[in-house]
């Protein structure tokens, strides 16, 4: 890394969120909290990277009130007395150590593997009954479910407010449940929830409008979405930057304050003819901030860590070019943090020689 990183380092400042830098803890996910409790290694853990210079951590994704809305019961739960005490007490130690942090509202969907998850004896739930396309494997979800489900997202947004988190983030990505709406491949609805773009959208911009209405108008609202699915790394939601637009305005309209774009590597462009990102694209269409993801710091993409593959450092000369041109706004880091909590005050303070390597053993460590 050669350039001057000063543009990581700016506050960023929107609405009832202040931030002292653009770098964001990506989401991932642990499965370290018994029963749906975040423990107090829990905390220990997300404090560590506030303490490491993080200005906002994104949590792994943390279920609503359903049943079926986790696929392991050692997910974090953010609904219930102890799994909402828990996370009082990780926003407290966050806070401490001068970071800001957002709960990340998650419900699997058709992911979830009954056999495997808590309540096996209930089906997993999607709007076609859909696994992926052209594989049912249970009913769709009826209206009255639906609208259950978003009262759910609502209920949960609101006691995250009320128990401190500066935020939330819905997940909207990669083949869960909100993503599964807008998707073709599992939403074949041919109601009001699915079939064209709009419809299929219809799920998510209500949940935003709801969570909206529950938590007052400078609560900030992050939306994660993705192209690609777990069931299909190639998947496209769109394939211009035209249905782009018409996907993300009504998302925006409804109340979407950032939108935080997954790809697997940050620095592949989305559209032929043009060098933005998937995070660039979604800023230059809607005008709102955005968050890039992929890869960031390092020289290889996630998948490889799922098979205990490491991954080297990469220079983030090209991330920080196109922060200075504000092509977004936010840089959320993923593995590198994991391996290396102190990841923001290395890159702040020039220490490249002491920034760790990423090891395919840290997924199953998360220290």
């Amino acid at each position: 890394m050669s350039k001057n990183v000063d543009s990581l380092f700016k506050p960023f400042n929107l609405k009832s969120l202040s931030l002292k830098n653009r770098i964001a803890m990506a989401p991932m996910t642990r499965s370290f909290s018994p029963d749906g409790v975040p423990t107090e290694d829990v905390a220990s853990y997300y404090r560590r990277r506030a303490e490491g210079g993080t200005g906002l951590i994104i949590t792994e994704g943390t279920t609503i009130d359903d049943p079926v809305a986790t696929m392991d019961g050692k997910i974090p739960q953010i609904h219930g007395q102890q799994p909402l005490a828990g996370w009082e007490n990780v926003v407290q130690q966050v806070h401490a150590a001068g970071g800001k942090i957002m709960p990340q509202l998650w419900h699997v969907g058709m992911a979830r593997n009954p056999s495997k998850a808590p309540f096996p004896e209930l089906p997993s739930v999607g709007p076609s009954g859909l696994v992926a396309p052209d594989k049912k494997v249970a009913e769709p979800l009826t209206v009255a479910q639906i609208h259950h489900l978003i009262e759910s997202f609502a209920n949960a947004a609101a006691d995250a407010q009320r128990i401190g988190f500066d935020g939330i983030e819905i997940h909207g990505a990669h083949g869960y449940l909100v993503d599964q709406f807008f998707w073709s491949g599992t939403n074949q609805r041919t109601d009001e929830w699915g079939g064209s773009m709009a419809n299929r959208g219809r799920f998510a911009v209500e949940i935003v409008k709801a969570i909206r209405a529950k938590t007052g108008p400078d609560f900030p609202i992050v939306l994660r979405y993705s192209q690609w699915k777990q069931q299909d790394y190639t998947a496209r939601l769109v394939e211009t930057p035209q249905l782009l637009e018409e996907f993300l305005a009504p998302l925006s309209d409804a109340g979407v304050d950032i939108f935080h774009c997954s790809t697997r590597r940050y620095w592949e462009p989305e559209f032929e003819g043009s060098d933005l990102n998937l995070a660039g694209w979604t800023k230059k269409l809607i005008g709102k901030p955005t968050i890039t993801v992929g890869s960031v710091g390092l020289n290889g993409d996630f998948f490889g860590a799922f098979a205990g593959k490491g991954s080297d450092t990469r220079s983030i000369d090209d991330l920080v070019e196109r922060l200075d041109k504000g092509e977004f706004d936010l840089v959320a880091v993923g593995r590198a943090l994991l391996q290396d909590p102190n990841w923001a005050n290395k890159i702040h303070n020039g220490e490249l020689d002491k920034l760790e390597t990423y090891s395919g053993d840290a997924l199953a460590t998360l220290s």
